[in-house]
């Protein structure tokens, strides 16, 4: 089952990258040409915990328990150059940071579309629970019961979350994700995976969630 499905995402990856590579070439284009700095942004991210048993238990042989592998996630820049330089933080609606180019790309989601390739690298799956900035996942871990479980799974694009909620603004909002979460972790399976796929370009097309 785990070679199947990872063949499904490695099969798909490749076939969505051919086919946006002309719009990643003008959205490259476009970032560069309206704003200084990078076309693509890249920021740590807590990915899967393949430890096996209580976690605890692998606490001091790590200098930091980040409660997954941490890997190196691609987007396409949004905001203003070094935005994130104050910490690691939420964005927000009207967010002063955020491009006018990267605002359409936020709206539709098309900033994560660099995500393919982290799905060819292994570090994620076109489904699954979306993976948080380390020192926000830190915070969250201790304030909602069960958050380390999304972890036992790759982090996703896309997924259940995604397309019944709209981005994050509060910890309330990510008490609902994370039920939406496990809900996906318990049912888990290719069917669910490719039901969700095909709801994702509808929650898009509609700006559902995006902003």
């Amino acid at each position: 089952m785990a070679a199947a499905r990872r063949a499904l995402n490695v099969t798909l990856a490749v076939v969505g990258l051919l086919l946006a590579l002309p719009l990643l070439i003008v959205v490259g284009l476009l970032i560069k040409l309206t704003s200084p700095g990078p076309i693509l942004y890249v920021q740590a991210r807590v990915g899967v915990d393949r430890r096996n048993g209580d976690p605890e238990r692998w606490v001091g042989r790590r200098v930091v328990d980040h409660g997954g592998r941490l890997f190196l996630i691609y987007k396409f820049r949004t905001m203003v150059q070094n935005a994130d330089f104050a910490g690691q933080t939420w964005a927000t609606p009207d967010d002063p940071r955020v491009t006018p180019v990267g605002r359409f790309l936020r709206r539709y989601r098309l900033d994560e579309l660099p995500q393919l390739w982290n799905v060819l690298m292994g570090d994620m799956n076109l489904v699954g629970p979306r993976p948080e900035q380390p020192r926000i996942f830190a915070e969250l871990r201790d304030r909602i019961p069960e958050y380390e479980r999304r972890q036992r799974v790759l982090p996703g694009i896309t997924g259940l979350a995604q397309i019944r909620q709209p981005y994050d603004q509060t910890v309330e909002d990510v008490r609902r994700k994370v039920g939406f979460d496990l809900e996906y972790i318990d049912r888990e399976s290719p069917f669910q995976d490719l039901k969700i796929l095909l709801a994702t370009l509808p929650a898009v097309m509609v700006k559902r969630g995006g902003w």
